[in-house]
């Protein structure tokens, strides 16, 4: 990314600012599956995340999300998190693209079909 990019937007990746303070006061602990990078701070006060692309928050895994929100203080690279039979693997919101939920029965799902049964009003 190019550095003027960097400098006015947050949301592809990381700033100069972050950068700087990520070396500064960053330890890593991990990546997920996505490339997302995990840190925390050397007092163990605070957790970050550094996004591989779009900053989106649905694309972290419960594992990770758990970690950063100090539901558990172990990261999921020390301490498997155990998972359920029923579990499914995680997915980002997928809203707003083709791959986007669409219930059963939506007009978005069917494709139009003329209906022999209903006569739609005509003003006369």
């Amino acid at each position: 990314m190019s550095y003027p990019l960097r400098f006015l937007t947050w949301w592809n990746s990381q700033t100069l600012n972050t950068q700087f303070w990520t070396w500064r006061n960053g330890i890593k602990v991990g990546e997920d599956g996505n490339g997302n990078v995990f840190y925390k701070s050397k007092d163990s006060k605070r957790r970050w995340v550094i996004y591989n692309g779009e900053a989106e928050a649905s694309r972290i895994s419960p594992d990770w999300h758990g970690w950063l929100h100090h539901t558990w203080n172990e990261p999921p690279t020390e301490v498997a998190v155990p998972t359920r039979t029923w579990s499914q693997p995680h997915k980002p919101n997928m809203t707003g693209t083709t791959e986007a939920y669409v219930p059963a029965g939506s007009i978005s799902r069917v494709a139009p079909v003329s209906r022999s049964d209903y006569d739609a009003w005509q003003p006369e």
